[in-house]
């Protein structure tokens, strides 16, 4: 017997349409097969997490009931008894120390409806003003600096498809290759046309290897380099003058400081030298046409706000934005990293990217909620600043929906530290995560072939996921058990949901008149038209694939440039610490790794984290090939197979993000915040590593049991 389910992945951004095929065997065995349907992202493609996805889904590790913690032990416990549980101790927590004393933590992997619900649940239900989500690790620097510039923020400002028209792609910190890899057709058939690919990126990746100028740069000296390209730009007289003059604001400023700036002052800082700044500068700057893409190595910083905005600053100085093969890309990392940040589970935000400190926005969505505009709390603050208010005992409880804040954050340590002195922490999720096995209540949530729901690609494509496969056991929809807890709290008339649809119905109303808008966005348009792009304020009209072409979003409808001083990264090596550590992801793990993990196909293609350097780094420190090593910071530190290789520069190594425990990367990582976006300082960690002797092996198989 054979039954089929058309869904989409539930990893990268691109969202990619797929089929699952289950073959039903007489012995009750399964066997499933994948096809990629066609779309307009990723046009049929999957890549190797895509097509071994359904293998997490249908883990055996699965949770199936709610688990309650008790004597150190988890048991099986009724959901009746996990709601009342949790409605109990809340109450009883927010009574002694305040509404605020609860918070909430999401996820970008979350649908639309269960993100909207969340901010809701937030507000409405517990009325605290405590709710952020992983996304701030992810898109927040892009974000934010997407809207200072063009007064609005969304990942791509025209669609894919111009990829392959465009003369000039710059790609700064994105390794779409591993990364997006159903993307990079778009590339090589740019490449093919005749485009000119500049990679800026200190490692020499798959995507690098694309490249006609590869600029290896020091980690955390972006801004610098985007910096002396637009001085180049400048200098050589490849701005469009007209359009800086009828669309832009601020230029002067920027003139004035990157005329001040000196090119072999930005080579000693960057790594690179004054020729190759110039031919990069001049391939983008000649070209008709041109895209710059970012992704997390320009914006996981200190500076990540102000370097974004130093690459726009190239886009508008040279008018190449709001026509056929001109525009920005924020490469988003999460499947619904897009949505997720538009609909109010962030901690400034209400649905439609409205500002939860504006008046107007406030009664707006208040009069949509039916509640008081003076009832909905205040702004909150970012992921990394709730762990810090975790460990100070301002936050008592947390429940965490979708995330895995434990390995996800920086300074890891810290983090674990914190959530061990809560009072009481609630963790709905697929299994039994890092952060789930220090969770007093776990409760079992669906999986994407379970869960019907709207997510928001990298374009800003509105997309319809599929959910027909029955969930195991008693798991619940993420947006059920929100709506089944607001009723235990006494506020079940607000959260009357029975669907999916009926929430994206509310979430319409929401963003109406809103930034991110869906009015015009109906489950019956996405059925029909596979996707739509937002803002789509009309049921009738189209959404709009190219954002700018007349006017910018901003009151005046110009863009604003901004001066971009660069300074040193937040932290650089030294005697004690002689190497700077980036991170960042590999082909075959998502993230924590909390699903990808689970599937025995990709886990089979890296069973363990590893740490990149370069031959002649690693013989300085007594490295060999495959050899554990310790690599400790000023704050922690992890233990890693260590990966020669000589596509790193010397003075830098790179770990990977997809393990926790002893292996965890962000045991060491900067917690060091953005001022704009607060954004932690991922990718320049200064660090020490040596290679585990044969005491340190016995001590860790010891304390590894």
């Amino acid at each position: 017997m054979q039954a089929s389910f058309d869904t989409q992945c539930p990893f990268c951004s691109v969202q990619c349409k797929m089929r699952v095929i289950e073959e039903k065997h007489t012995d009750r065995r399964s066997t499933f097969k994948i096809e990629g349907l066609p779309n307009a992202a990723s046009e049929g493609r999957l890549c190797v997490k895509g097509i071994n996805a359904y293998q997490h889904a249908l883990s055996r590790d699965r949770l199936q009931k709610p688990l309650l913690k008790t004597d150190g032990a988890f048991r099986e416990i009724s959901w009746e008894a996990a709601l009342d549980v949790i409605a109990d101790r809340f109450l009883a927590i927010q009574s002694e120390h305040g509404a605020d004393a609860v918070g909430l933590y999401g996820g970008g992997s979350l649908t639309n409806e269960s993100a909207y619900l969340l901010g809701k649940f937030a507000r409405v239900a517990l009325k605290t003003r405590y709710v952020d989500y992983n996304g701030r690790f992810c898109m927040s620097a892009a974000a934010s600096a997407g809207v200072k510039t063009f007064g609005l923020d969304r990942g791509l400002t025209n669609p894919l498809s111009e990829v392959m028209k465009t003369e000039c792609i710059v790609l700064a910190g994105t390794n779409i290759a591993e990364c997006q890899p159903t993307l990079m057709p778009y590339f090589t058939k740019a490449k093919e046309n005749g485009a000119c690919v500049i990679v800026i990126d200190p490692r020499t990746t798959k995507t690098a290897e694309l490249a006609d100028i590869h600029l290896k740069v020091k980690p955390g000296t972006d801004l610098a380099l985007a910096n002396g390209l637009l001085k180049v730009i400048v200098e050589e007289n490849m701005t469009d003058p007209s359009f800086i003059a009828s669309r832009t604001n601020g230029f002067e400023e920027v003139l004035t400081y990157v005329s001040s700036l000196a090119l072999s002052d930005i080579w000693a800082l960057t790594g690179i030298d004054e020729a190759d700044i110039r031919r990069a500068a001049r391939a983008f700057g000649r070209a008709a046409t041109g895209m710059i893409f970012t992704a997390r190595g320009v914006e996981q910083h200190r500076d990540g706000h102000m370097a974004v905005r130093a690459f726009l600053n190239l886009i508008l100085a040279t008018g190449k934005i709001g026509k056929p093969g001109c525009g920005y890309g924020a490469v988003t990392g999460q499947g619904n990293g897009q949505g997720g940040r538009e609909h109010g589970q962030k901690a400034d935000q209400l649905p439609g990217y409205r500002l939860i400190e504006n008046a107007e926005d406030r009664a707006y969505v208040a009069s949509v909620w039916g509640v008081a505009p003076d009832d909905l709390p205040g702004k909150g603050v970012s992921a990394y600043e709730m762990m810090e208010l975790v460990h100070k005992r301002d936050i008592r409880a947390l429940l965490v929906m979708s995330s895995n804040p434990v390995v996800s954050n920086p300074n890891a340590g810290f983090v674990e530290e914190g959530l061990r002195r809560l009072d009481f922490l609630v963790v709905a999720d697929l299994f039994l995560s890092e952060t789930a096995l220090m969770a007093d209540l776990v409760l079992p949530a669906t999986a994407f072939l379970e869960n019907e729901g709207t997510l928001t690609n990298l374009e800003g494509r509105v997309l319809l996921r599929g959910g027909d496969r029955p969930a195991p056991g008693e798991a619940r929809h993420d947006w059920r058990i929100l709506s089944d807890l607001a009723a235990r709290l006494g506020k079940k008339a607000y959260f009357p949901y029975s669907n999916a649809e009926e929430i994206f119905e509310e979430l319409r109303v929401a963003s109406k008149g809103g930034a991110s808008d869906y009015f015009g966005i109906t489950y019956a348009r996405l059925k029909r038209e596979e996707g739509v792009y937002w803002p789509c304020p009309d049921p009738d009209g189209p959404g709009s694939a190219r954002l700018f072409e007349r006017k910018f979003a901003h009151p005046d409808g110009k863009a604003s440039f901004a001066k971009a001083v660069h300074e040193v990264p937040g932290e650089s090596a030294d005697e004690e610490y002689p190497l700077v550590m980036t991170n960042g992801r590999m082909l075959s793990h998502y993230l924590t790794g909390v699903q990808t993990r689970r599937s025995p196909t990709l886990l089979a293609r890296e069973l363990e984290n590893v740490m990149e350097i370069h031959p002649r780094t690693a013989e300085r420190y007594r490295i060999g090939d495959g050899e554990l090593v310790r690599v400790a910071s000023r704050r922690g530190s992890m233990i890693v197979r260590s990966r020669l290789t000589a596509d790193i520069r010397e003075d830098t190594v790179f770990v990977p993000m997809h393990w926790g425990g002893v292996q965890n990367v962000n045991n060491a990582t900067n917690p060091l915040l953005d001022p704009f976006c607060k954004m932690p300082d991922f990718k320049t960690s200064a660090v020490r590593v040596r290679a585990l002797n044969a005491a340190d092996l016995a001590a860790l198989r010891a304390t590894e049991g």
